[in-house]
């Protein structure tokens, strides 16, 4: 299974980006999530959904973001509004045991 990611980019305080995650390869109903590491910060996870429900927020990005899933497009995204300059960071998928190779947020004031 190979995950790749896209669609951080630089935006302005206050605005939106959508990330997605396109899964190759049949990976099940594993656990799936977005983590993010700003500079000189361990990984810390966003957002996660596990067994296709149950799904649960850092409290930092609750009621700004949104994570989904398309059974169809085999892909895993993360909608994030309302952005803060803290949500600066390098974005990575995680679906099981693999993960995709990151793409970069940047949030400006």
């Amino acid at each position: 299974v190979q995950l790749q990611a896209s669609g951080g980019g630089l935006a302005q305080a206050g605005g939106s980006l959508r990330l997605s995650c396109a899964a190759s390869g049949n990976h099940g109903n594993y656990a799936m999530g977005w983590f993010r590491q700003a500079p000189g910060e361990d990984r810390e996870l966003v957002a996660s959904m596990i067994g296709g429900g149950h799904i649960d927020y850092a409290a930092s990005v609750k009621g700004r973001f949104t994570i989904s899933r398309s059974v169809a497009e085999n892909t895993l995204s993360l909608q994030m509004n309302s952005l803060k300059p803290e949500d600066t960071g390098r974005y990575y998928c995680r679906i099981g045991q693999y993960w995709g190779q990151g793409t970069q947020v940047t949030v400006s004031s």
